[in-house]
Formats: C-alpha cells, sequence, structure tokens
C-alpha cells in the first residue's frame, strides 16, 4: 500500500505520463547529503521529497548510536524527509525503525543497493540482491517497528550481471512485500556508475510492477541513473512511465536543481552559495573533517575563467573563515 505523504505526492503530481510529472527526490548520498546541504537545497531549489545519508542499523542499535543520531538531524523546512538505513540484521532494521519513527520522519527507506566494499562484506547493502528471504524479511521487520510510516527500498538491476529472468525475480520478491516505493538505479552492483544507466530495464520494471498489481494502491517505482536536469527527469519518466524519477550526482554543486523556476546562476551568485554552505557544513558537523566539504567545492567551482586556480586555493582551506577570506578577495 502507499502511504502517508507518498500517496499524497502521487495523487498531487499524477502519472509520469500524464499532468504534473513524476514525483522528483534527491538520491542519499554518504558524506554529500548531510544536514548542511539539505538545508542549502531546501532553500533554493527543494525537490518533492528528500532523502538522509544512510546509516547503519548496528549502529544504531549500539553503544555508539549517539555518534550516529546527527546523521538523521534534520529541519521542518526539509519535509517530506525519509531516513535510510543498511545492514543485514533484520532485529536491527526492527529497532532502528522505532527509533526513526520516534524522530518524526516521514518516512523510511532501507538501501539494497550499495556498492561499497565494506558494505557488502556485511551482507548488506547490494549484497541482499543475491538473498531474497532475508532481503524480504528486513522489509517486514522495518515496517513491524515503523508502524504507520511508510517503508521504501532502494536497490540495482543486479548484483554482477543484468540477467531479465533474475532482475524479475528480485523485483517481485521486493513487490510482494509491498513497500511504499522501490527505487531502482538502473546499473548492477559491478557497474557501480562507470556505465550509462540502464533506463529501458526501468520500464520493463514498471510492466512487472503493474501485471503483479494493477491496483492504484501499488508499489510505486521510481528510476535513478544519469539524471541531469528536471526537465531530463520529467523525458525519462515519460518515456519509462515511472512514477518518480531520484537525482543524485547531477545536484553537486546545484543546490538549485530542483528550483520551479530555474534562471542563469551568476558566479557571484554560485560563490555565495558555497560559501554560505561551507558555514553551514562547519556549524552543524562539529567535529566533522572539513575535508569532507572540499568534495563539493569543484563542483561549484568550475566553467569559468580562472576557476582552477581558485578551486586550488580552497582545497587549501582548513575551514570556513579561510574560505570566505579567499572569495571575498577573489576578482569577478
Amino acid at each position: 500500500m502507499t502511504k502517508g505523504f507518498w500517496k499524497k505526492l502521487k495523487n498531487k503530481n499524477g502519472q509520469a505520463s500524464r499532468l504534473g510529472g513524476p514525483i522528483l527526490a534527491l538520491a542519499p548520498m554518504a558524506d554529500v547529503t548531510d544536514a548542511a546541504f539539505r538545508r542549502i537545497i531546501a532553500k533554493y531549489g527543494k525537490p518533492d521529497v528528500m532523502f538522509t545519508e544512510f546509516v547503519s542499523c548496528d549502529g544504531l542499535c549500539s553503544k555508539g548510536k549517539k555518534n550516529l543520531l546527527s546523521i538523521l538531524k534534520y529541519t521542518e523546512k526539509e519535509r517530506p524527509i525519509v531516513a535510510q538505513v543498511f545492514g543485514a540484521k533484520p532485529e536491527n532494521f526492527y529497532e532502528s525503525a522505532k527509533i526513526i519513527k520516534k524522530l518524526g520522519f516521514d518516512g523510511i527507506d532501507i538501501n539494497m543497493g550499495c556498492p561499497d566494499k565494506k558494505v557488502l562484506k556485511q551482507g548488506a547493502g547490494a549484497s541482499l540482491i543475491n538473498n531474497q528471504k532475508l532481503a524480504q524479511e528486513i522489509i517486514r521487520q522495518t515496517k513491524r517497528g515503523a508502524g504507520k510510516i511508510p517503508v521504501s527500498v532502494k536497490t540495482r538491476i543486479g548484483y554482477d550481471k543484468y540477467d531479465k529472468k533474475e532482475f524479475k525475480n528480485w523485483l517481485l520478491a521486493l513487490l510482494k512485500e509491498k513497500p511504499a516505493v522501490i527505487t531502482i538505479h538502473c546499473r548492477t552492483k559491478k557497474e557501480m556508475s562507470l556505465v550509462p544507466a540502464h533506463w529501458g530495464i526501468i520500464a520493463e520494471a514498471v510492466k512487472i510492477r503493474n501485471k503483479f498489481d494493477p491496483s492504484p494502491n501499488h508499489t510505486l517505482i521510481f528510476g535513478n541513473g544519469d539524471v541531469q536536469s528536471v526537465a531530463d527527469a520529467e523525458e525519462k519518466a515519460r518515456a519509462s512511465d515511472v512514477d518518480g524519477v531520484m537525482i543524485g550526482r547531477a545536484i553537486f554543486g546545484k543546490p538549485w536543481l530542483f528550483a520551479k523556476n530555474i534562471y542563469s546562476i551568476s558566479l557571484k551568485e554560485k560563490l555565495s552559495v558555497l560559501l554560505e554552505h561551507t558555514k553551514l557544513f562547519e556549524k552543524i558537523n562539529k567535529g566533522k573533517n572539513f575535508d569532507v566539504m572540499k568534495k563539493h567545492f569543484k563542483s561549484y567551482v568550475s566553467d569559468f575563467p580562472r576557476a582552477k586556480k581558485l578551486r586550488i586555493k580552497l582545497m587549501n582551506c582548513k575551514n570556513a573563515k579561510e574560505v570566505e577570506k579567499i572569495i571575498l578577495n577573489f576578482k569577478l
């Protein structure tokens, strides 16, 4: 069943092929979509729904819980917001879901697609593609702990390779547990993000879903991979008939990407937002390595004269104060 805000979003926007366009979501990305960046995005170009970075269920059920709760910080302006979790122990998903519910999130998303080796070794992320029974139990326990909060899943089209029959079996295994949404990254675990996304497979996924459950309250299907803009998302949605599109890497350096009335952003405005983002990062993430923020500098500072020179200076900064000094002294 589609529950809560997902149902409202679907009713508001309609199906991808109808008036209103697809539901647009910000993808969860580790050390990228943290609280600071989400606040900046919410201010300059808020999508229909936002996701947190993923957080370990094992960690949330350990003595180190307090250290992880910072990942789950959010503001009301970010709503609707979904907390993404990963792991391989159903009992910890149950306990984590209760914690997330108490924190007031609008939804819980289960990561079943991460290709990181450390995550895979735990039997989590994309490893769950090879363990359907465990994946199903994880969904059941998460839903049990979540209560009325909708539970969704983010996965991939395969593990080492795409096989039409195996993908269908995997998708059906997920659909049987009736998550609110299944977001499909259009690549296998092995492909990571090194090859073009296979959006044709997403269209097949929609057909499988429609045949499995033709009712209006069926699980929503979102597509993800190589989406460069809102216009691109809408085009891909029309071609595949998905209910929603998740945008990830394209948001780097472009927190206004989802803005409805987008206009040409001047260099002065771009650097101003970069500085605002940097200050907010430092304020919210006290104790976090400042180098994490630097991965954004390359995206903000590119495609203009002397960009490389400015970028090199910024990469040597140790704090927001140094970044501010360099930007204020940069001659536009």
